[in-house]
């Protein structure tokens, strides 16, 4: 009997000590949960200027670049995963990721699933088409005709949906891109920093133009909701806007005209 009572009593403090070790790691703060790791890791699409590969591979853009020194603020490495963009949330809340860092439009879904930062950089939704269909399509009503192409939970979707339009769905704003310019669909909708980088004469897509802008919005980086990160990284926003760096990556990048003064 003393004998049984004895390995319950092990068994009891062993739980004990299970649910002590559970407390304490839901207690850390998120802060403290990447520092203990030693990375932040940063959910993005390839979306360039904002996150995308050089010649060897290596993650650069506005945002990879502000992240690798957000990252170096607290003390750990930036680490880049690309997610699938209509599983952003579930990411985070997963921790799979950190925080979503990729030129995230701030809208009513990401506030409501996220603790967003403030916003950093203006944006729009703009039309992209072939260069020689440009002055036929040139206002709302026109565009209203075309077939669009969009990439999966975006803030093109939901301006497609929003103006009506007839759309199918791509992984990721380049795909839609690329079937525009191989004639698969007459139109696509995507960000307006995006294609001042990626279609137009000089590019890969000097076939490709953009007209119509459909809508107005402000990009903001995504955290765990309830994350001390998100007010670390506006203090990191003011500090290094204060101190010039942030203009000159934007410089470096061509979105100083979309800078939002911190």
């Amino acid at each position: 009997m003393k004998r049984i009572i004895s390995v319950l009593a092990v068994l009891v403090m062993a739980l004990g000590l299970m649910s002590g070790c559970a407390k304490d790691d839901t207690a850390k703060t998120d802060s403290e949960y990447v520092k203990d790791k030693g990375t932040l890791v940063v959910g993005i699409t390839n979306f360039a200027p904002m996150d995308y590969k050089d010649e060897n591979g290596q993650w650069i853009g506005f945002d990879a670049d502000m992240a690798k020194a957000f990252a170096e603020s607290l003390g750990v490495k930036a680490e880049f995963k690309v997610i699938d963009w209509n599983y952003k949330i579930n990411e985070l809340s997963d921790k799979g990721i950190d925080c979503v860092w990729n030129g995230m439009t701030i809208n009513d879904e990401v506030l409501a699933g996220m603790e967003v930062s403030n916003a950093y950089c203006k944006n729009a939704q703009v039309v992209v088409l072939k260069s020689a269909d440009a002055e036929k399509y040139n206002t709302l009503e026109s565009v209203k005709e075309l077939s669009f192409v969009v990439e999966a939970g975006s803030a093109g979707k939901k301006t497609a949906e929003a103006q009506g339009f007839s759309f199918r769905e791509a992984e990721t704003q380049a795909d839609t891109l690329l079937e525009v310019s191989s004639g698969t669909s007459q139109a696509s909708i995507i960000d307006l920093l995006m294609a001042g980088a990626m279609i137009g004469e000089g590019t890969d897509y000097d076939d490709l133009t953009y007209t119509v802008s459909l809508t107005e919005e402000e990009y903001g980086v995504g955290f765990r909701k309830g994350s001390d990160l998100a007010a670390k990284l506006n203090d990191f926003f003011k500090s290094s806007y204060a101190d010039g760096s942030m203009k000159e990556l934007a410089n470096t990048y061509g979105v100083q005209e979309s800078l939002i003064a911190q």
